[in-house]
């Protein structure tokens, strides 16, 4: 029996690597051959401290969640996918960090021939963030703040850019700040040495930001009082503007006249169909009164990484053997500002 290799992760937070058959597609699924994944620092690993610090008996699972690769067997149904076809793949259990996956046809995309398969593995962090831009609302000209900067925070600042707004960008940690005036960013603020209100101020020229995103999980109620404090006012003294919440931050703050008319969004995974069975295999939603699907904002990633307007290659630290995932998750754990974009290259 042909036999994979998977990155997992047990109860008391350890990772290794495992060996396991290699699944047969489902109906409404590909296989793929995988050439890179790459890792979320946030999601995948940001709760790693947790267990070690209270551990449990689960056994070893299998993690990863967007990777990219070549396709080698069509469930049925997906006759119409060649192989050989090179295909950016997202979801939870589907695209994990292996030498070999199954994933379902709406959520494996074809890669432009000008996108490297190590772009193309940002697939689900990048398309999380353009939903979180489209849950803004975020229009040209605007003056848009987001705190942390790690993947999520980095791709949400260039989506902001590539609508047309005024960026700046919050974190502590100055290789994530170099990282993103890299791919663009109009003004970083290090919280450690700047205020960002006052640095807001000169930004928007008094006017106030527009919206923020804070993109970064745990405590993020610090966060959602700076950004209040940078948002437009209004005469009457109401807040006006809008905060999304990408990043699973928990909050605790007053509403309305504690908050004014600040609208608080949330914005949850890539666009809708994710997490809908049906949809995953291959059924669609009418696009005329659904238009930004999933699929539909994977595709627009990989255009826009296509036409060079979008960058993942300089958020990139760590290029490793899929072997060597433990050390290279391990790095991210404990040095957050050596370790950014780590892709595994099976």
């Amino acid at each position: 029996m042909a036999m994979r290799k998977v990155a997992a992760i047990d109860g008391q937070g350890r990772i290794s690597v495992l060996e396991e058959p290699i699944a047969a597609p489902k109906p409404g699924q590909v296989q793929i051959e995988v050439t890179a994944s790459m890792v979320s620092p946030g999601t995948e690993l940001g709760g790693v401290k947790r267990r070690r610090e209270n551990p449990s008996d689960a056994a070893p699972r299998p993690f990863g969640y967007s990777n990219a690769g070549v396709v080698v067997a069509q469930g049925a149904g997906c006759e119409d996918i060649p192989l050989g076809t090179r295909v950016a793949c997202m979801g939870g259990g589907y695209a994990q960090h292996a030498t070999h996956a199954c994933v379902p046809r709406n959520m494996a995309v074809p890669i432009p021939d000008g996108v490297s398969d190590e772009d193309a593995s940002s697939i689900h962090l990048v398309a999380t963030a353009l939903n979180a831009v489209r849950r803004g609302a975020f229009q040209l000209s605007e003056h848009i703040a987001v705190a942390g900067l790690g993947l999520v925070g980095q791709f949400t600042c260039q989506w902001a850019r590539i609508s047309g707004c005024y960026v700046m960008g919050l974190d502590q940690l100055p290789m994530r700040l170099k990282k993103a005036a890299t791919c663009g960013l109009l003004r970083g603020v290090n919280i450690t040495e700047e205020d960002p209100v006052e640095v807001s101020r000169t930004f928007t020229r008094s006017y106030g930001i527009d919206g923020g995103v804070i993109a970064f999980g745990g405590d993020g109620t610090p966060a959602f009082i700076t950004l209040s404090k940078m948002i437009k006012k209004a005469p009457d003294t109401h807040l006006m503007g809008r905060i999304v919440i990408v990043g699973g931050a928990r909050i605790e703050h007053g509403f309305a006249a504690a908050l004014g008319n600040l609208d608080v969004r949330s914005a949850a995974r890539t666009g809708p169909g994710y997490h809908d069975e049906e949809w995953e295999h291959g059924a669609d939603y009418p696009p005329v009164f659904m238009q930004w699907t999933t699929k539909r904002n994977l595709e627009e990633c990989l255009r826009f990484m296509d036409i060079g307007h979008l960058k993942v290659a300089p958020l990139i630290t760590h290029r490793v053997a899929l072997d060597d995932a433990p050390e290279a998750c391990e790095e991210l754990i404990q040095n957050p500002n050596a370790a950014l974009g780590v892709v595994f290259l099976p």
